[in-house]
């Protein structure tokens, strides 16, 4: 009951219902996995999952049919009629190379093609470090997108999509490498990072010509993340990886992460369903109960299905519609600082700045 309780709050769990299974054991009599007779335990063994997933680890062959040993661990043998033979052999090659990470993919890591817009290009393995998406019509997904759409007023904004709604690999606009390209975020050991906390309700992305400031504090104190603004988009549908989407401004939540100010710009797209009726949060929620609620929980625990501890919001309440474009206006004019804009020298700012690729003519450069 208790397991069924934890799964049942899951993210993603949604209305399906937990069924909770009867445990079988070997019968030592017949070879045949069964329900144990309670008048004969002693022809029962029992196989657990720590046991099978032991014995696979250590390579252990088939028993004599007719000489089952008590302790199967010790005899390194797996009972005729456990598991199909060829099946049993897969398990041995998968516990006995699981650490192989290119070899065994989880089944939330799936090895496809990107689901890309088609004025994109890419290269490189969807999910893995050499994995590198630009945009076939801008040379910087950062710096040469301008931040909204022409003639549009202040509260929409362009969304860049690094990660489409559902995807759970963590991907984003590198700030380093040549062109700014979108690729595979990786954890400390190099590793691929993905999401682990379900699947993303929402699309992620960046707003282009903005930058959180390491050198600027919050009232709190923190100083930003070092990178574009953030988007999380409340639409219906997933949007393309590296498309480029107008979108209208709702609010936003100040997430405090690892001691870093990380503000996250919340919109809807334009060419969303409920676009039309959706024109603040309050709106939202009418047709979208507890959508900010959900959110409220994502950016907070997010890491904690990583063994990390939680993240903090800085208020439970969303900015509003006027404060969080005086937030993005902020972030802009910092970027015109980072690329000279404003006369501003690059040695003037953060070290945190140095690595960056502004090579694009948007910025400091002349490609």
């Amino acid at each position: 009951d208790h397991g069924r309780y934890v799964l049942q709050n899951s993210p993603g769990i949604g209305d399906m219902q937990m069924l909770s299974f009867v445990k079988v054991m070997y019968d030592i009599t017949d070879n045949v996995m069964k329900l144990p007779d309670p008048s004969r335990m002693d022809d029962f063994i029992s196989i657990s999952g720590t046991k099978m997933r032991t014995l696979a680890r250590n390579g252990a062959v088939p028993c004599s049919p007719t000489d089952i040993p008590t302790d199967l661990l010790e005899a390194n043998c797996v009972p005729s009629g456990f598991m199909v033979p060829k099946g049993w052999e897969g398990v041995v090659d998968y516990y006995k190379h699981a650490e192989e990470s290119q070899r065994f993919i989880p089944w939330s890591r799936p090895r496809v093609d990107p689901p890309a817009a088609p004025e994109t290009s890419f290269e490189g393995q969807f999910g893995s470090s050499s994995f590198s998406l630009v945009h076939n019509d801008h040379g910087s997904y950062w710096h040469d997108i301008p931040i909204r759409p022409a003639g549009e007023d202040d509260t929409i904004i362009n969304l860049v999509t690094e990660i489409p709604m559902h995807v759970t690999a963590k991907m984003e606009v590198s700030k380093e490498v040549d062109g700014n390209p979108i690729m595979q975020d990786t954890n400390k050991d190099g590793s691929p990072r993905y999401y682990t906390y379900g699947t993303t309700f929402f699309n992620y992305g960046l707003i282009p010509q903005t930058w959180e400031d390491p050198d600027v504090k919050s009232a709190e104190g923190n100083g930003g993340d070092n990178d574009p603004i953030d988007v999380m988009e409340l639409g219906s549908e997933p949007l393309e990886m590296g498309s480029i989407t107008p979108c209208r401004v709702l609010g936003e939540l100040e997430l405090i992460d690892e001691g870093e100010t990380d503000h996250k710009i919340l919109c809807i797209a334009l060419t969303d369903k409920d676009a039309p009726r959706v024109k603040d949060l309050d709106d939202l929620e009418r047709i979208k109960p507890g959508t900010v609620n959900r959110l409220k929980d994502w950016l907070k625990r997010y890491k904690t299905s990583d063994g990390k501890p939680e993240n903090s919001l800085a208020s439970e309440y969303p900015r509003t519609i006027p404060e969080a474009v005086k937030i993005i206006e902020e972030t802009h004019l910092r970027w015109k600082s980072l690329c000279g804009k404003d006369g501003t020298k690059l040695q003037s700012l953060t070290s945190k700045a140095a690595e960056f690729d502004l090579s694009s003519p948007s910025c400091r450069g002349l490609y």
